[in-house]
């Protein structure tokens, strides 16, 4: 079932680290962070190590909880049956006890077995990672195609584990009220599951179409397609808004936004490029959130260019950088061309972003503050590939009004001499508007 936490609900948080290695926050963003965090939360700053305990601290606040008590394992591997292993699940039944935790959140995926042993051993819900994200995610989708995608993630994350309870009950030795009737009601649940399953991807591929449909009359009219990707809370949207002058929301909760927007820009060359601002990712995103938003990630399928936004104050940035890029290659979109865009340089020290900006290969800039955006917008325009920025030298009669208007919107006009009836231009633009008024071609 889904998690919907409420305010008032007190979690004890149960990390298992299985030969991690923690790695400290630069000092000069660590109390900027908190400090956004802490006005975004309205509530004092959770403490941050830069380590991954404090992205999950970030997922427990976005699920709306209050943070009870917090335990850390080390473990050479996994105990099959409780994950942490017997004595460590009484030192988590009486530190529930004493700290009057609502539910128990473990930071790493529980199988159905380990699931169900430790709500027998603990005096309160347990939930996992994956069931934590789904909350988040139905908490902030928005649009019924968002709704529809996390409700399907969470009935494929459920239908394995009501399974589960139904085979260790038919493993009980049939006695009385053991077998019969409960597996009567687990059969119900499961078919009334797995035809809801049907029914929610029979209404996505009717999304997905739909959304099809609407790409190709894009297409009809060729606009380049750029996607927004990146680690959750990076800063998307924040640049997405900062370029586009539109109001898409900023938050620094995680995965504030879920569902992809679109809008027109114009480069330096003039050209009108659609950018999309998408769906952030995690590690270990669960795998039925990657199935189900998989008409929601058409928009990067289809881009021509991916601008991978990462946040340059995080610690664990190259991690992050390696998520994202293991789920670009679940979309198989590695090959295309990428530009790389260190945000929230505004949180680093002056030695910290010096050594950023001698790095040719990514772009440094500042989204809160609009820095850095001209020179991302003049990489945006050199990376579109299919439809390059060409100079041309075009004489057009004055008669023809419509071509000299098309060319001023749509391209830079560098230079401009009248001869006669016609005017005499230097046009740079892309090679698809200029190739419509190939006839007006001038050698001199």
């Amino acid at each position: 079932m889904p998690l919907h936490t409420a305010a008032s609900e007190r979690a004890l948080l149960v990390s298992v680290a299985f030969g991690s290695e923690r790695r400290p926050l630069p000092r000069s963003a660590a109390q900027a962070r908190a400090a956004a965090v802490s006005a975004a939360a309205d509530k004092p700053p959770l403490p941050d190590d830069g380590s991954r305990s404090g992205e999950f601290r970030e997922l427990v606040s976005s699920a709306g909880a209050r943070i009870a008590g917090e335990v850390l394992q080390r473990r050479p591997k996994a105990d099959p049956a409780t994950l942490v292993g017997s004595g460590k699940v009484e030192e988590l039944d009486a530190v529930a006890a004493s700290s009057q935790a609502d539910l128990v959140i473990f930071d790493h995926d529980l199988s159905p077995t380990q699931l169900r042993n430790l709500e027998d051993a603990l005096p309160c819900r347990v939930i996992d990672r994956t069931q934590l994200i789904l909350d988040i995610f139905a908490r902030h989708a928005r649009t019924r195609e968002g709704q529809l995608q996390v409700e399907l993630a969470q009935l494929e994350y459920m239908l394995p584990r009501l399974t589960g309870r139904g085979k260790a009950m038919s493993q009980l030795g049939g006695g009385i009220g053991t077998r019969g009737p409960g597996e009567t009601q687990l059969e119900t649940d499961r078919r009334r599951i797995q035809r809801r399953v049907l029914q929610l991807r029979r209404e996505l591929e009717a999304v997905r179409r739909t959304r099809a449909q609407q790409r190709q009359r894009r297409e009809s009219v060729p606009v380049p397609a750029v996607a927004l990707v990146g680690y959750t809370n990076a800063g998307k949207s924040t640049l997405f808004n900062a370029i586009t002058g539109t109001g898409v929301l900023e938050s620094a909760r995680m995965f504030a936004t879920l569902d992809p927007k679109l809008s027109a820009i114009q480069l330096p060359s003039r050209r009108k490029v659609l950018l999309s601002d998408t769906v952030g990712f995690i590690r270990d995103l669960p795998h039925t959130l990657v199935t189900s938003f998989r008409a929601t990630l058409e928009e990067v399928r289809k881009a021509e260019v991916l601008v991978h936004v990462r946040d340059a104050s995080s610690p664990l940035r190259e991690e992050h950088k390696a998520e994202i890029e293991k789920v670009l290659g679940e979309l198989e979109v590695l090959s295309k061309p990428r530009i790389e865009v260190m945000n929230k340089v505004d949180l680093l020290s002056d030695e910290e972003r010096g050594e950023l900006e001698t790095d040719a290969r990514i772009l440094a800039v500042s989204a809160k503050n609009r820095t850095g955006l001209d020179a991302l917008l003049e990489r945006l325009d050199a990376e579109l590939v299919r439809d390059p920025i060409v100079e041309q030298r075009l004489r057009i009669p004055q008669s023809e009004g419509n071509a000299l208007a098309a060319l001023e919107g749509g391209a830079v006009i560098r230079e401009r001499e009248y001869d006669g009836n016609a005017v005499c231009v230097t046009v740079v633009g892309p090679a698809s508007l200029l190739g419509r008024y190939r006839r007006y071609r001038s050698n001199g």
